[in-house]
């Protein structure tokens, strides 16, 4: 049987977000109207055929499990409730499960504040506390104490506190023949007042993230923790085995973990790096279990994917595999080349490099060739082109939905295309000193408004910090 997923509210907002910013022209905001357009219905469909057809797996919001999915999951062996998942009422899994560095998932899984996550996903982290004279990349780490637990700067974790629909209060004042920049502002000005009011008297923060190409909206209220430190690591023979190639295949044979522990005030409240802080105490954690598993049993991974791109269409996967894929593994083999041309020069530039090489090489494109992903979608919507087509209402008004995309995605690979060479070369181990730059831009935005606010104060010192993370891999 295969298990339940279920995805992050970061991931779907991610795949679906609407765009906003600069860097593109009028063409791609009109090919993304004409998305907008089609994409929700299409969206629509595309989740209750996949779930009928394969009624066991899926990629589910958390909110969402007691209205559409508990009953299903109860029925494939899962024991709990839908509010043993999410509940702003009781400790649930939602407070054992945390976005760690933005970027990856980790799981409570001690009293004691002790976090479990990848390898890789801890991999940064350890680079960065590594020294020449104590390589914990190349021979991993164990804290015996807690006074041996290494800090890591700028390192956070953030707790999901609640979510809530808020798409109409977003969309108020909404017209559909709103012309998109008048469209997208209002939308701004909307979801600005509801993330200040969400977290007025509280030390939350919050954002309002697009489902479904803007036509749904949640806001997600989260408590940010500052103080984390390396607990444990194994050496990167055993926590990267098999490099990028096994990271993308099944099964592994890697052993690809980092432990990690949240500290906190004397309130068990989120403070700055102290000494005088203390292991945190978690609403809610997992005990690691010893007595293994079954064949059948019900499998949940509740968690915090980068994105998802499973209703996509045929056009958008043969646009990744076949257009954006090979032009950026191009990139990256040079830039990897490069890399490790300076890396056999000098131990010091092996290790100031290694989490950058990393990161460019960790991508993938055989797997779509392996599951012929591009022939499984073209038969998927092959049977929705006969379902629709077997009712006139139907093929009125769905009709048009695959054709459009054909069109659409033969305008938009371009754009695509331009926005991933752009972002490899500034961005990603590329022109680093012109990405580090941007981030100056939000404190230079405000000091021109109020140079002497606390904000600002608080956006400078962001910048030394990142600063000082960013030339520590630099040799002068």
């Amino acid at each position: 049987m295969q298990g339940a997923r279920l995805p992050s509210w970061e991931s779907l907002s991610r795949q679906t977000g609407r765009e906003v910013g600069g860097g593109f022209n009028k063409t791609k905001n009109k090919i993304y109207q004409n998305m907008k357009k089609f994409l929700f219905t299409s969206a629509f469909l595309f989740i209750t055929l996949f779930v009928s057809a394969i009624p066991d797996e899926g990629m589910w919001i958390p909110l969402l499990i007691e209205k559409y999915n508990i009953k299903l999951m109860q029925e494939k062996g899962f024991k709990l409730t839908a509010d043993d998942i999410y509940s702003i009422n009781k400790a649930c899994m939602k407070d054992a499960v945390v976005s760690f560095g933005g970027g990856c998932t980790a799981e409570l899984i001690s009293p004691g504040g002790l976090l479990l996550t990848n390898h890789h996903c801890g991999y940064g982290r350890i680079q960065a506390l590594s020294t020449l004279e104590n390589d914990y990349l190349t021979n991993g780490f164990w804290a015996m104490s807690h006074e041996e637990e290494l800090a890591c700067p700028g390192l956070f974790v953030i707790f999901l506190k609640r979510m809530e629909d808020v798409t109409d209060k977003v969309l108020e004042g909404i017209d559909k023949d709103m012309e998109f920049p008048v469209r997208e502002a209002k939308i701004d000005s909307n979801i600005q007042e509801i993330m200040v009011m969400a977290v007025e008297g509280t030390d939350y923060t919050a954002s309002v993230r697009p489902f479904f190409m803007g036509n749904q909206y949640f806001l997600i209220v989260y408590e940010t923790f500052n103080d984390i430190r390396l607990v444990g690591a194994p050496p990167s023979a055993i926590g990267k085995f098999g490099g990028e190639t096994d990271n993308w295949v099944w099964p592994r044979h890697t052993g690809d973990f980092s432990l990690f522990r949240i500290y906190a005030n004397n309130e068990n409240k989120p403070a700055p790096f102290s000494m005088e802080n203390k292991p945190y105490k978690p609403l809610y954690y997992f005990p690691v279990s010893l007595k293994g598993v079954n064949e059948g049993d019900f499998t949940m991974v509740f968690g915090y994917p980068g994105s998802t791109s499973e209703y996509v269409p045929s056009y958008h996967i043969d646009m990744v595999k076949n257009y954006i894929n090979p032009k950026m593994i191009e990139i990256r083999t040079k830039k990897i080349e490069i890399m490790e041309a300076a890396m056999n020069t000098d131990p010091l530039i092996r290790l100031q490099y290694s989490a950058k090489k990393f990161g460019v090489a960790n991508a993938e494109n055989q797997s779509l060739e392996r599951m012929n992903t591009i022939g499984k979608k073209q038969e998927y919507e092959k049977r929705l082109t006969e379902w629709i087509n077997e009712d006139e209402s139907r093929r009125e008004k769905y009709g048009e939905i695959l054709p459009r995309y054909k069109e659409l995605y033969s305008e938009l690979k371009d754009y695509n295309l331009v926005y991933s060479y752009t972002s490899d070369v500034f961005f990603n181990a590329g022109a680093e000193s012109v990405g580090f730059a941007r981030y100056m831009m939000a404190l230079a935005g405000i000091y021109e408004t109020d140079p002497y606010s606390e904000k600002t104060d608080i956006i400078k010192n962001e910048m030394i910090n990142r600063a000082k993370g960013f030339f520590r891999n630099f040799t002068f």
